[in-house]
């Protein structure tokens, strides 16, 4: 049997997290290749229905990243991603489920060897998780 390879979805910030991304690919830094971006305007506007639609289709991780807190494009939009993803994760906890796989990280548009340990840390912790316990619950 093949070892457990996680799936991570992220959902990034055009201006931050995402430009944090292209650069650690234009400077050809090494991270595993588990993860698919999906490019947001700003975390802020990111509905934490998406993150539990990630989960509940088969994702075993999920990565939310933003510009760091006082640097946002639209000024509060980090405040917001904070805020929300605190309550998602309060939220999945009360369910059962372990809310350490919800991450929240601020990756700057300078940051690519950032983007690319913390892309690491997180396949490296997933694989000691194990597959998503809701995978495929959401199915219908």
């Amino acid at each position: 049997m093949a070892e457990f390879e996680p799936r991570i979805i992220a959902f990034l910030c055009n201006w931050c997290t995402y430009t944090g991304a292209d650069l650690a690919g234009t400077a050809r830094l090494q991270y595993p290749p588990n993860i698919r971006i999906i490019r947001l305007m700003c975390t802020g506007g990111l509905d934490p229905i998406y993150v539990v639609k990630a989960l509940l289709e088969g994702a075993d991780g999920v990565l939310i990243g933003g510009c760091h807190p006082g640097d946002c494009h639209y000024q509060s939009g980090n405040y917001k991603a904070r805020r929300r993803v605190a309550i998602l994760q309060s939220i999945l906890g009360q369910m059962g489920f372990d809310p350490d796989r919800v991450w929240l990280r601020w990756i700057s548009a300078s940051e690519g060897q950032y983007f690319a340990n913390t892309v690491t840390e997180m396949v490296a912790a997933l694989k000691e998780k194990g597959p998503n316990p809701l995978k495929g619950v959401g199915a219908i």
